[in-house]
C-alpha cells in the first residue's frame, strides 16, 4: 500500500480527535491558532463590573418612580432620594421581622407590617405621583411601627432601643419639610416614643428575649437608625452645599453682569444702598467718538456684518479704554461716549483722554487698511465740570450731564473726519504735553463761536511731534 493513501485516513482520523481549536486553517491550508472564546478572555472583574452596572441600572429605575416631566430640579431630587430610603430600609425590616419570628415572637409580625405599607406606598406613588401623600404614609409608617413594636416587645430594654428608628420620621421631615413642620415631627416622635416605651414596661410582658439577642438588636438598631440618619443628613447637606455653590456662581455672574454695566465704585454703592446716586465733579474730561459716514455703509451690508463691524472695532476700544483708565459711559449707534476723571476724580484726566483718543484713531486706521472699509474716526473732547449719577430702575445706567458733555459732543459733531477736536478748557491742560494745531474759530451750535484745537500727539523733547507738526501752526479762522 502506498504511503499516500495510508497518510490520508489517518490524518483524517487524527483530525477527528483533536479538539476543534487546534485543527483551525486559513484559506492556504495554514494552521492559524487556536479560537478563544469571549468567556476565555474576558478580565476576572467582568462580573463584578456586570452586577455594579446592573445595581446601578435598578437604582436609576427607582429614581424615576413617580417622576413627573413638570416636576423642578428640588422636587425630582426629593422624590429620587425618599424613594432610595424608603427600598433601603425594606430588607432591614424583613430581617428584623424574621429574627422575632424565629425566636417564637409575634411582634415579628409589626416589621412586617410596615414592609407592606411601605410597598403599598411605593406602589400608589408610581401610579398617582403624589410626593406629599408618600412623605407622609412614609414617616407615619416609620414613627408608629417601630414605636408599636417598642410597646409590644416590653418596653424600652427589652426591645433593643427599636424604636430609635421612629427617629427617621422627624429627620425625614426636616430635610423634605420645612422646619417648623419638621420641629411638629419631632415633638410627635418624643410624645409618641415616650409613651409607647411606658406602655410597655407597665402593660405588656417582658418577650422574654435571649440576653444576647437583644444586646445584639440594640446595637445594631443604633447602628441602622443611625446610619440611615446619617444618610438623610449627608444627602441633605450635599444638596444645601452644591445649591449655595450654584448660588454662589450665580451671584459671581450677577456681580460681573452689574461691574460691566456700571464702574466697580458705583456698583458697590449700589449694593450697599437703594438711595439715589448723584456725584458732582469739578473737572473732568469727556470724550466722544464717531464712524464718519456709517450710516449709508450700514445700508449696503447685511444686519449680522453691521454688528460685527462695530462689535470688532468698540471691543478694540474698550481694551484701549482699560489701558488708559477711562470709564466707558455707554454708546449711542456708532458713536462711543468715555470719561476721565469719573467716578474716580485724578487729575490727570485730560492726558488721559488725549492718549486715549490718539489710540483709538490709530486701531481705525489700521483696521482699514486690513479690511478695506476705509473707516474713519471724528473725535472731540471737552474738559470741565460735571454730574454723574445712576438711572433707572431696571436697567440701570450710569450718565453724565452738563454743559462740559454737551460740548465735548458739539466738538464730535462738527470735527473733521480722522481729527481730534478739543476745546480751549482741554488744550490748556494738554498744550504742555501735546501738540495741538489751532483750528480757529468755529460756530457752534447752542454756544455760539468758540476757539478750538485739533490734538496731533504728545510733544517730544524739541518741542515737535513725529509729524513735524509746531504746536503753534494753525488754519484760518472758520465760521462753522
Amino acid at each position: 500500500m502506498r504511503p499516500w493513501k495510508c497518510w490520508g485516513p489517518a490524518r483524517e482520523d487524527d483530525r477527528r480527535r483533536r479538539p476543534p481549536a487546534e485543527i483551525r486553517s486559513d484559506e492556504r491550508g495554514a494552521p492559524t491558532p487556536p479560537l478563544v472564546t469571549e468567556e476565555e478572555t474576558a478580565p476576572s472583574g467582568s462580573h463584578t463590573r456586570a452586577r455594579i452596572a446592573w445595581i446601578d441600572n435598578a437604582a436609576a429605575r427607582l429614581a424615576r418612580l413617580g417622576a413627573d416631566p413638570a416636576d423642578d430640579e428640588e422636587l425630582r431630587q426629593k422624590k429620587t432620594l425618599l424613594v432610595l430610603l424608603a427600598v433601603l430600609i425594606l430588607p432591614v425590616s424583613a430581617v428584623w421581622g424574621a429574627s422575632y419570628l424565629a425566636l417564637g415572637s409575634t411582634v415579628g409580625i409589626v416589621p412586617f407590617i410596615y414592609l407592606a405599607v411601605s410597598l403599598g406606598s411605593l406602589l400608589l406613588f408610581a401610579r398617582t405621583r403624589n410626593f406629599r401623600l408618600l412623605l407622609v404614609t412614609q414617616l407615619l409608617d416609620v414613627l408608629l411601627t417601630t414605636t408599636a413594636g417598642q410597646m409590644l416587645v416590653g418596653g424600652f430594654l427589652p426591645s433593643g432601643g427599636v424604636g430609635l428608628w421612629g427617629i427617621l420620621a422627624p429627620l425625614g421631615a426636616l430635610v423634605f419639610l420645612e422646619v417648623r413642620r419638621a420641629i411638629r415631627w419631632f415633638g410627635g416622635f418624643a410624645l409618641v416614643f415616650l409613651l409607647t416605651g411606658l406602655a410597655g414596661e407597665v402593660f405588656f410582658r417582658d418577650a422574654d428575649l435571649p440576653i444576647w439577642f437583644t444586646s445584639t438588636m440594640l446595637a445594631l438598631n443604633v447602628i441602622g437608625a443611625g446610619a440611615v440618619a446619617f444618610t438623610l443628613l449627608a444627602t441633605f447637606a450635599h444638596q444645601r452645599n452644591a445649591a449655595l455653590e450654584a448660588l454662589r456662581v450665580e451671584q459671581e455672574k450677577s456681580e460681573l453682569l452689574l461691574m460691566n454695566i456700571l464702574p466697580r465704585s458705583i456698583a458697590e454703592r449700589l449694593k450697599a444702598a437703594s438711595q439715589t446716586i448723584a456725584d458732582h465733579f469739578d473737572s473732568a474730561s469727556i470724550l466722544f467718538a464717531d464712524v464718519v459716514d456709517f450710516t449709508p455703509l450700514a445700508q449696503r451690508l447685511a444686519p449680522a456684518e453691521v454688528v460685527g463691524i462695530l462689535d470688532q472695532l468698540f471691543s478694540r476700544f474698550d481694551t484701549l479704554l482699560e489701558r488708559h483708565g477711562l470709564e466707558k459711559i455707554k454708546t449711542i449707534g456708532d458713536c462711543y461716549m468715555a470719561a476721565a476723571g469719573v467716578p474716580d476724580p485724578s487729575p490727570d484726566h485730560a492726558r488721559r483722554a488725549a492718549l486715549l483718543a490718539l489710540d483709538m484713531r490709530e486701531a481705525v486706521a489700521s483696521s482699514a487698511d486690513g479690511d478695506g472699509l476705509g473707516l474713519e474716526l471724528r473725535i472731540g473732547i471737552n474738559s470741565g465740570p460735571v454730574i454723574a449719577g445712576v438711572i433707572g430702575s431696571k436697567r440701570f445706567l450710569y450718565d453724565l450731564w452738563g454743559d462740559a458733555v454737551n460740548t465735548a459732543s458739539r466738538m464730535e459733531s462738527q470735527s473733521t473726519a480722522g481729527e481730534i477736536q478739543i476745546t480751549r478748557a482741554t488744550y490748556e491742560l494738554l498744550k504742555a504735553e501735546f501738540v495741538c494745531r489751532r483750528r480757529g474759530t468755529i460756530l457752534v451750535k447752542g454756544k455760539g463761536r468758540m476757539e478750538t484745537w485739533y490734538l496731533v500727539g504728545p510733544r517730544s523733547a524739541d518741542g515737535r511731534t513725529d509729524r513735524g507738526v509746531n504746536s503753534e501752526a494753525r488754519e484760518p479762522s472758520t465760521g462753522g
